[in-house]
C-alpha cells in the first residue's frame, strides 16, 4: 500500500512539472551534441523507441507508450527502433524487420514480447520464428524467406548506424526529434519517460513555431 501511494505521488509529482514544461537538460533528458536526421515527413515531428524484445525492462514499459502513443496527435509519428547489440538482439532486430517487411510488425508486436517475458520462449532460432510468424496469416516458408531475406539484414545493418549515430548505450529509450534523449535513468522511472517526452513533443512545437 505505501509503496503504491509512494509511485502515484511521484506520478503526480511529475506530471506537474511535465505539464508546465519546466524540464531541465541533463536532469530529466540529454541533448545529442549532434543531432540526428529524422526520417519522418516535413512537419512531423519523430519519437524514436529504442528497444530489445529481450529486455525485461523494455517490456514492462509497453504498457506506458503503449497508452501514451494513443493520445499523440497528428503532427507526431512513432519509429520503432530495435537495438542491435549482437548475438539475440540482433536476432530479435531481424525478426522485427522480417515481421515488418511481411505486413505482420503491428499486431507481432506485443505477442513478441509476451512470448519472451511471460512463456519464456527465447524465439532465436530460425525455425521456432518462422513457426512463430505463421500464427499472423503467413507462411513458414514465406517467414523464412524474409528472415533471410538481403532487405531484411540491410534493415538491420541501418539500424546499428543509426544507434551509434543516436550515442545509444542502452535501451529503453525515447529520442524526441533527432535531439532529446529520455532513458529510464534521466526520466527517475520507466513510468516518467512518457510524460518527459510528451513535453519534449511540446518543447519541439514552440521551438519551430518561433
Amino acid at each position: 500500500m505505501l509503496k503504491a501511494l509512494m509511485v502515484a505521488v511521484a506520478g503526480l509529482t511529475l506530471s506537474a512539472v511535465a505539464s508546465a514544461q519546466e524540464i531541465v537538460e541533463g536532469e530529466h533528458y540529454e541533448r545529442l551534441e549532434t543531432p540526428v536526421e529524422t526520417r519522418v515527413d516535413d512537419g512531423q515531428i519523430e519519437i524514436t523507441e529504442a528497444f530489445w524484445f529481450g529486455c525485461p525492462h523494455c517490456y514492462r514499459l509497453q504498457p506506458e507508450v503503449t497508452e501514451w502513443y494513443e493520445t499523440l496527435e497528428d503532427d507526431v509519428q512513432v519509429v520503432h527502433l530495435p537495438a542491435t547489440m549482437g548475438g539475440d538482439w540482433n536476432t530479435h532486430a531481424t525478426a522485427f524487420y522480417a515481421a515488418k517487411s511481411l505486413g505482420i510488425q503491428e499486431e507481432l508486436h506485443a505477442d513478441f514480447f509476451h512470448a519472451i517475458h511471460e512463456e519464456d520462449r527465447s524465439l532465436t532460432d530460425t525455425d521456432e520464428l518462422a513457426e512463430f510468424f505463421s500464427n499472423y496469416g503467413v507462411s513458414e516458408k514465406e517467414a523464412s524467406e524474409a528472415l533471410t531475406s538481403f532487405s531484411v539484414r540491410s534493415d538491420v545493418s541501418r539500424a546499428n548506424s543509426r544507434m551509434r549515430d543516436m550515442q545509444l548505450m542502452g535501451v529503453p529509450a525515447l529520442m524526441i526529434d533527432g535531439r532529446y534523449l529520455v532513458t529510464p535513468s534521466s526520466a527517475g522511472s520507466l513510468a516518467n519517460m512518457p510524460q518527459i517526452a510528451d513535453a519534449l513533443v511540446e518543447r519541439v512545437r514552440e521551438e519551430r513555431a518561433e
